[in-house]
């Protein structure tokens, strides 16, 4: 069997009908990306498929190896060719897609290639720079010198690109980059531009460079949807023969997909997404919608997961196939995180309902222990400012968000540590909780010795809700909450939680 390349597409080759091919173009680079990963395969380089596919751009991606170890050869060996699935529930039906991308043009390893990776610099049709390069990623790196070949952190990398491209064009204020970011960091455009400019002052680079960088370089925020489920590994064999090639790049992910961009709507005339009929808002103030995705999508899977786990859940979607479950986090979004959002309501209905299609594709296996990594600290910024929104607006207590926190408390229940992890019990059957080792050392002290018993219960809640370090101020102030959560624990432990649940319900 063959693998993808392009003599293949420039064959008669029996391709599936249901894929989509790519245009056979030979289209300048204009985008530099930072990532040759699953997730800007399964994202950035998609939406400039859709471009291209509808000659709305007519530009490809050079993409950088951002570290030592990548992919670099996989990619140039099948000459930035690669196929993707898209899978999901859309409006109610289970759809699948199938391309091929050809946006990317090659990949550059600047650990063994870095004068090619700084020639890059000298393309006048270089004008977008996107970057994933995990959330560590932009970060300041002392160490890092502007005579590294290359430096190691991004934003050196970045940053001895930028005074390559100063040097090339003598300055010229049209030849500056747009940068976009997709990192998952808090206005993650105002982070690196910070570092950037950090860089060159310690580098000793010249103040018309740095003037040059501030006026002629736009550092856009961001914010990024969608589930990339990379490589499927066990689908492989039987995608192989469906498709009748082999491909080592083989990615998949999830049909919704959204991005954010803070930035002058003028960059959408050159990047032309929503023309292509992609999910790109442009807005001159992204935090509405973070602030939507941090309360709607990361705030149902915190405020379900303790409660479904202890239910006997162990994947999202099971949660949405389960009646009860499934009532308890769509009322949690729809009657008490909802009412405490600025946007149109039907902006974010519309946005609880591809939450509730994505909790449901049966194309991933999201399990609930994953999810409930660092819970507590979680609970703190996706969940707790719908409580006290809600409160404030309301007058009154939400009754699924309240319970969750007490569901919170129960998974959390486990008397010993081993190998840095708290140990539940759920039915019998040991479970790991995993957080910070003095969050893990509380709640083991916390529990140890208790029976059950009201009065024990309540001091387990008055201590837990009195930790300002967990969440920011002394939740025991927040009127009727310790009663409340007291009341729900008391309930959970001395009915189950089943029952516990109804009663919310």
């Amino acid at each position: 069997m063959e693998n993808l390349s392009y003599d293949l597409l420039k064959r008669c080759f029996a391709f599936p009908k249901e894929l989509v091919l790519p245009q056979l173009q030979n289209l300048p680079e204009k985008v530099l990306q930072f990532g040759e990963g699953n997730f800007l395969r399964g994202f950035v380089d998609w939406m400039l498929e859709k471009m291209n596919s509808k000659g709305l751009f007519g530009g490809k991606a050079v993409v950088v190896q951002p570290i030592a170890q990548g992919l670099a050869d996989m990619v140039n060996a099948q000459e930035g060719l690669y196929t993707l699935l898209l899978r999901g529930i859309s409006e109610g039906k289970v759809v699948e897609e199938k391309s091929i991308i050809s946006s990317i043009s090659r990949c550059i390893n600047p650990y063994s290639n870095f004068d090619q990776y700084l020639k890059c610099a000298e393309n006048p049709d270089l004008r977008f720079i996107i970057s994933n390069t995990t959330e560590a990623g932009i970060a300041y790196n002392a160490s890092d010198r502007p005579d590294d070949a290359p430096p190691s952190s991004f934003p050196g990398k970045l940053t001895v690109l930028l005074y390559k491209r100063y040097k090339a064009f003598g300055g010229d204020f049209t030849k500056g980059f747009v940068i976009i970011p997709c990192e998952l960091i808090d206005r993650n455009g105002d982070n690196l531009k910070k570092i950037v400019l950090q860089l060159s002052k310690e580098w000793g680079y010249e103040e018309s460079f740095i003037s040059w960088v501030k006026e002629c370089n736009f550092f856009l925020n961001t914010l990024v949807d969608r589930i990339v489920t990379g490589y499927p590994r066990e689908e492989v064999p039987a995608l192989t023969q469906e498709l009748g090639y082999r491909d080592n790049l083989l990615n998949t992910a999830e049909i919704f997909h959204l991005w954010v961009i803070e930035g002058d709507e003028k960059f959408s005339r050159e990047l032309p997404l929503t023309q292509a009929g992609i999910n790109v808002i442009w807005t001159n103030d992204m935090s509405p919608y973070r602030t939507r995705k941090v309360r709607i999508l990361n705030g149902a899977h915190t405020m379900t997961v303790p409660a479904a786990y202890l239910y006997g859940k162990d994947t999202v979607k099971e949660c949405m196939d389960d009646e009860v479950i499934s009532r308890y986090m769509k009322k949690g979004i729809i009657e008490e995180v909802i009412p405490t959002l600025d946007l149109p309501y039907s902006e974010l209905e519309s946005f609880a309902n591809s939450v509730c299609e994505r909790f449901e594709n049966p194309f991933i296996k999201h399990y609930l222990l994953s999810i409930s990594l660092n819970s507590v600290s979680k609970f703190k910024t996706r969940v707790l400012p719908s409580i006290t929104e809600y409160a404030k607006r309301k007058g009154k207590l939400p009754a699924v968000l309240t319970f969750s926190l007490a569901a919170l408390i129960a998974f959390y229940r486990g008397t010993e540590i081993k190998e840095n992890a708290l140990i539940g019990s759920r039915e019998g059957a040991e479970y790991r909780i995993i957080d910070d080792a003095h969050i893990l050392e509380f709640f083991k002290d916390l529990w140890s010795g208790c029976q059950g018993s009201r009065e024990e219960l309540k001091d387990i809640v008055a201590n837990v809700l009195a930790r300002q370090d967990f969440w920011g101020e002394d939740l025991n102030d927040l009127h009727g909450l310790t009663a409340a959560v007291e009341e729900n624990l008391f309930n959970i432990a001395s009915q189950g939680i089943k029952s516990a649940i109804k009663n919310v319900l």
